[in-house]
């Protein structure tokens, strides 16, 4: 390290970054910063923190040395400002390549293992991010007139243009703009370097001071998790990065515009009602959310060109600290105990721990269509710059349903990959008429790994082969058994058409290990895709996602009971003649009980200042306190399928749709992705089948579905993603040879329907009938 001068070889190789041999050649410097990074390779068994060192006893050392190692005390080398200074302009070189800067990064993160050095390197990387933040903010503005140009000659050219299309006239190329489709065509841009490189420094600063979390249960470190220091919020604020930030939201204003999401009217509306939408319920609002504006056109190039400083955006503001609150306690109430867990589990579960919470929020509300298409484009994103997206539940909201299934389905399928190799495939044999019984005993003994693995069922003395078919038909049948009154688990709500655990299914010795069974199949069938005709009732889908239930639910499991406690909330007490205490009777097998809702409730009177709190907790009783063991062993059994962290991305009604799949049968949509092997489209017994099919009424359309599927869902992306032995499998009519006027049947593992020749459009109205009210169940050859 040291020459005889005093001044290192390391500090040499480091005054040769300066040369323009070096500094104007990229392969040049990149051969430098490798040989730098071979010299500071030993500083990396250096310990992070002082407190950290640890001494070597001389029985430690004796010990190495008979083991042929010898102890070597690496030198703590202090390196000088101007040189510090000289390695971190490489980042703004336009000959540093991404090779060169991982290995600046690499260099630095180990001389900042000397504390003689860190301080400097930070201060020279937050100097070197402001430059380049000040010259992102000068490409950025001339972008935006750029940008703002493009959307005025498109509105001067729309009206001849209009004109022009009317009299058939080329639109195609107007000035050097395609005014035919969206006025984005007419921009092309590319990303500048300074946006790159700050988005790079930026990285570096936040490895630099963060630290990795570590997963308590498993000891790994749980990537994209990292929290910073407060050494890190102070460089931020010292970068005054706020500039960047309003000139990225002016461009992207106007890339709405251009993209024909709104117009600058709608987008400055949307800006102020911003606050406003953050304080309604989260849950509430994500709702709406999903059913939002999509871009329809490619957003490959307008839009990713701004990539690089939205990462930088979320890197700078949706950095976590180590905040205490959100290691505090979980709150009294039982309801509370999965959402208190879970927010304490991550710190990005509150905005006060993020470093600019309210600005990432208030962004995301206002570009909420544009990053959709970003994730969309490239979903890996949720897993790297964006991945506070996912992270922060006042940003997950914002996320449309298909982003939000397409991550689930990736981490979901990385977890089933590693148990296939571990564990196999999950074979069950079962008897057609005890699919409950033999399930439930066949699957108890098999831990969550082994469910994980791909599903194959056998029907005992079916010829059946399971290519997804018999596995469809088995959740089917399942979905039917789990609400069965003779198991006593689940009761029905007023419409009959949700169900709820049942308070009373103590009356079965085993409730507690059938609701186990239950959350299994349900989180099974989520994880593999399967759709189960299982409605359940939405406060038990606030349960699944660690939410807490409000007195609007119970508007769905008692109306009646509903209306009283809306009475109650509306009017004075007195005037409606109530005399009410903080207690409930319950009427159960032949004997009532007085259930206090508070120590000694029963003493205590409800006044109008705490009728709230009454109504609060009778509907936790009724939802939660009540069937709070129910509830506990049906999520361990879903759970042990389908992680907390993971299903937590959805809305109450987005896990409807993720469990039941779409409601509706569209007979258009089945046609528009049929395939046709021995007819054609235009034949007359295609005709024949079609108007046959939209005469069908719900349940017969829902029969035949499950005829030639196996199951009678409808996949949530429509049925261009009906699901096949070989993925996606579009649903096909095939010719039937043999005898005219048989019997049509069915391969439910390739979606396809042998259709024979009829006579008339009568006689096979009156087979297909006859197929999916016989033929809908059971697999054998003739």
């Amino acid at each position: 390290f040291f020459s005889c001068l005093g001044v290192t070889c390391f500090d040499r190789l480091l005054d040769l970054l300066e040369k323009p041999k070096y500094s104007k050649s990229s392969s040049n410097l990149e051969q430098l910063l490798s040989l730098l990074e071979s010299f500071t390779s030993p500083l990396s068994h250096l310990p992070r923190d002082i407190e950290d060192e640890m001494e070597v006893n001389q029985k430690e050392i004796d010990a190495a040395a008979q083991a042929g190692k010898e102890w070597v005390d690496v030198p703590r080398i202090a390196v000088s400002q101007s040189r510090l200074q000289l390695l971190c302009s490489v980042l703004r070189m336009e000959s540093c390549r991404d090779t060169a800067f991982v290995k600046v990064n690499t260099i630095a993160r180990r001389l900042c293992r000397i504390e003689a050095n860190r301080g400097c390197i930070l201060a020279e990387l937050a100097s070197v991010a402001q430059a380049l933040g000040a010259d992102a903010i000068r490409d950025l503005r001339a972008l935006n007139i750029r940008l703002n140009d493009a959307i005025a000659l498109h509105e001067t050219k729309s009206p001849s243009v209009a004109a022009e299309t009317e009299s058939g006239a080329d639109t195609e190329n107007a000035g050097g703009f395609n005014f035919g489709r969206s006025p984005s065509s007419s921009v092309t841009l590319s990303t500048s370097t300074s946006e790159v490189k700050l988005l790079r420094v930026l990285q570096t600063l936040q490895l630099l001071c963060g630290e990795t979390l570590v997963d308590e249960t498993t000891g790994r470190k749980q990537e994209g998790n990292i929290v910073v220091t407060e050494e890190l919020v102070e460089l931020l604020q010292g970068m005054s990065l706020d500039g960047l930030w309003n000139q990225l939201s002016q461009c992207l204003k106007v890339v709405q515009v251009l993209e024909g999401v709104a117009t600058l009217d709608e987008i400055e509306e949307n800006g102020s009602e911003g606050e406003g939408q953050m304080d309604t319920d989260d849950v509430d609002s994500g709702d709406n959310v999903s059913q939002g504006k999509k871009l329809q056109n490619s957003v490959a190039g307008l839009i990713t060109r701004f990539l690089p400083t939205i990462e930088a955006f979320f890197v700078v503001n949706a950095s976590a600290t180590r905040d205490v609150n959100s290691e505090k306690g979980v709150s009294s109430g039982p309801n509370n105990e999965q959402q208190g867990n879970k927010e304490a589990d991550s710190s990005h579960g509150d905005l006060a721990s993020l470093v600019g919470g309210p600005r990432l929020v208030d962004f995301v509300i206002s570009n909420k269509v544009l990053l959709n298409a970003l994730v969309r484009n490239n979903p890996a994103l949720l897993e790297k710059g964006l991945r506070a997206m996912v992270q922060v539940p006042r940003c997950r909201v914002f996320l449309d349903f298909d982003v939000k299934r397409q991550w689930f389905k990736t981490q979901v399928r990385r977890l089933r990959q590693h148990a296939s190799r571990r564990h196999g495939s999950l074979r069950l044999s079962i008897r057609r008429k005890n699919v409950f019984e033999d399930a439930y005993h066949q699957l108890r003994i098999r831990n969550a790994d082994e469910m994980r693995g791909r599903l194959h069922i056998t029907f005992r003395n079916e010829e059946g082969v399971d290519a997804g078919g018999l596995s469809r038909e088995f959740f089917g049948i399942l979905a039917k058994e789990i609400f069965n009154p003779n198991y006593a688990l689940f009761t029905s709500t007023e419409d009959g058409c949700t169900f709820q655990p049942n308070q009373h299914s103590t009356i079965n010795p085993d409730h507690l290990s059938y609701f186990r069974f239950v959350g299994r199949i349900v989180g099974k069938a989520v994880a593999d895709g399967f759709l189960l005709d299982a409605h359940f009732t939405r406060s038990l889908y606030k349960h699944m996602l660690g939410l807490k239930p409000t007195h609007h639910d119970m508007e769905a499991i008692d109306p009646d009971y509903y209306k009283n406690l809306k009475m109650i909330m509306e009017y004075n007490l007195a005037d409606i003649g109530l005399d009410l205490t903080f207690s409930i009777e319950d009427h159960s097998f032949g004997r009532s009980q007085i259930i206090d809702l508070l120590p000694e409730g029963r003493k205590i009177p409800v006044t109008d200042e705490t009728k709230a709190e009454y109504v609060s907790l009778v509907c936790q009783h009724r939802m939660t306190t009540a069937i709070q063991s129910q509830i506990k062993a049906y999520l361990d059994g879903f759970y042990e399928l389908v992680r907390a962290d993971l299903i937590s991305i959805f809305t109450p009604k987005e896990l409807e749709l993720l469990i039941s799949g779409l409601p509706d049968i569209d007979v258009h949509d089945l046609k528009k992705f049929t395939d046709y092997q021995g007819y054609k489209a235009t034949d007359k017994e295609i005709g024949w089948f079609w108007n046959i099919l939209f005469s069908l009424s719900s349940s017969e359309k829902a029969a035949f579905l499950q005829f030639v599927t196996g199951s009678s869902k409808v996949p949530l992306a429509g049925f261009s993603e009906l699901q096949g032995m070989r993925g996606i499998q579009k649903f096909s009519i095939h010719k039937a040879g043999g005898t005219p006027g048989a019997l049509m049947s069915a391969h439910t593992c390739f979606n396809s329907l042998d259709l024979p020749v009829y006579k008339s459009e009568d006689e096979m109205r009156e087979k297909l009938l006859y197929a999916i009210s016989e033929g809908a169940t059971g697999f054998l050859f003739a």
